[in-house]
């Protein structure tokens, strides 16, 4: 049966009585941010509705779509009621077709906090996330044992089934190991997290209301930041609460399967980050370099600067040495490498739910390696947006990119490592014979040091105790 506006626009008019069958004290309201989703929507709402605890109200929040997301939702818009007698639990899906709302992301979910701000919770999904049957469980056990908790995230992964294409699978399993890497790095940290990820994340309406009163904001989501979650977090954190990851909830988010929009949403990520972490760079967000939610951010950015000289060092090395006629393979060189794999087979082991490509990922170091230099592309167009004060509309440019639009920019990384190479090696090329030989003694040996000192942190967390953590 086809839906009008109308009839989609469903105002919420006696939430506390639905908020009362619900046999558990505490009320949630569920907000789903949803632009051009209809190809996920349906299995969002499913997911919520397999839960074993039922958000007690879900707003599916439409935004500047352009295809049929309000009509699937549509269909599950009314009152769905689940068991009986004291077991009863229900909740009522509304949805919101808003239109074109300049805001975005962060229009929509403040939409949404308005409709829900009476209750205890809030729930943020994404439009093409699903969960474990009990993940909402876990995060609202969690947070209402702990007053002091003002967000908790699930842990998040990517369904990689029903990919057809090998590079799609490539993809997907590289992110997949980023995204066990980051968790596994929150969840031994004392399960602080550092990125309350708007995909899956449970938060304290008394915390937003605390982020809306310090922060002297209209409402808890601003678009002083390209990534609106993190800047929440830090101010989250700031306020004086916890930002949590759970050890047990977990959900599926959607990946990127081409090097396009990949490139794009890693980009205003890190963008993001790096405004977060350089103060007074976008909006009117202060400078907070040493906030405790930006420690990760820092040794993250430092972890890839590193891994850039390393192997921008080697290539050119080599090439030179080769040159030169001055070049003796060493057996030692493969340390580093047997390192980095055992380090990659250590967290697809620890990964829940980890299956034959994760581990073909992490053990055969090639794909492994691809995937670093595909990241490194992202972080060197992120630095470079971020020097040149470049003002573009990163949400544009990701939304563009997941429908097959936009350019080549995220192949400009790899054409400038060319022109530096070359540079490089034209350059020691001009140099005297005695001059080549000082510069690759230099080189060689200030490689060395940086590759040791690289490779005993590798080793230290190849051998830390995960502590029965999965990530």
């Amino acid at each position: 049966m086809n839906t009008t506006p109308a009839d989609r626009m469903r105002a919420v008019d006696h939430p506390d009585t639905l908020a009362a069958t619900s046999p558990l004290a505490a009320t949630i309201g569920c907000v789903i941010p949803a632009y051009n989703e209809e190809g996920t929507i349906a299995d969002v709402l499913d997911s919520l509705l397999a839960q074993t605890r039922l958000p007690n109200v879900i707003h599916v929040v439409v935004n500047n779509t352009t295809d049929a997301t309000a009509e699937i939702a549509g269909h599950y818009a009314g009152l769905h009621v689940r068991g009986d007698g004291p077991a009863m639990q229900a909740t009522e899906i509304f949805v919101h077709d808003i239109g074109e709302n300049p805001d975005k992301k962060v229009g929509a979910l403040n939409y949404g906090f308005a409709l829900v701000e009476h209750m205890d919770y809030l729930l943020g999904v994404d439009g093409d996330t699903t969960a474990d049957p009990r993940a909402l469980e876990f995060l609202a056990d969690e947070i209402q044992s702990d007053d002091r908790i003002g967000g908790i995230s699930a842990i998040y992964s990517i369904d990689d089934t029903g990919l057809t294409g090998w590079f799609e699978k490539f993809l997907i399993a590289g992110q997949r190991a980023q995204f066990a890497a980051f968790n596994l790095q929150n969840l031994l940290r004392g399960r602080n997290m550092a990125v309350l990820g708007g995909q899956y994340s449970l938060f304290s309406i008394e915390a937003l209301h605390a982020v809306v009163q310090q922060s002297h904001q209209r409402s808890p989501w601003v678009r002083d930041s390209e990534i609106e979650d993190s800047l929440l977090s830090l101010q989250i954190k700031s306020a004086g609460y916890l930002t949590k990851i759970s050890a047990d909830a977990r959900a599926n988010v959607g990946g990127m399967t081409d090097l396009r929009s990949l490139d794009a949403q890693q980009v205003k990520w890190n963008t993001g980050a790096i405004d977060l972490m350089w103060p007074g760079q976008r909006g009117d967000t202060k400078g907070q370099p040493f906030h405790p939610n930006l420690r990760l951010r820092w040794f993250e950015n430092g972890s890839m600067i590193l891994n850039a000289f390393t192997r921008l060092g080697f290539l050119v090395l080599v090439i030179c040495s080769l040159a030169f006629h001055a070049f003796e393979f060493r057996w030692w060189w493969l340390i580093p490498p047997v390192i980095a794999t055992a380090l990659n087979t250590r967290i697809a082991l620890a990964m829940h739910g980890a299956n034959r490509r994760d581990y073909i990922f992490a053990m055969t170091l090639a794909p492994a390696e691809v995937y670093m230099w595909i990241r490194l592309g992202h972080f060197a167009r992120s630095w470079t947006k971020f020097l040149s004060r470049s003002q573009t509309d990163n949400w544009a440019l990701q939304a563009k990119a997941e429908r097959g639009g936009g350019g080549r920019a995220y192949l400009a990384p790899y054409a400038a490592v060319t022109l530096l190479v070359v540079s490089l090696v034209a350059a020691w090329s001009q140099l005297p014979k005695a001059a080549k030989s000082d510069a690759l003694l230099i080189g060689w040996t200030v490689l060395g040091v940086t590759t040791i000192a690289q490779t005993a942190w590798l080793l230290t967390r190849v051998l830390r105790r995960h502590r029965g953590f999965r990530a």
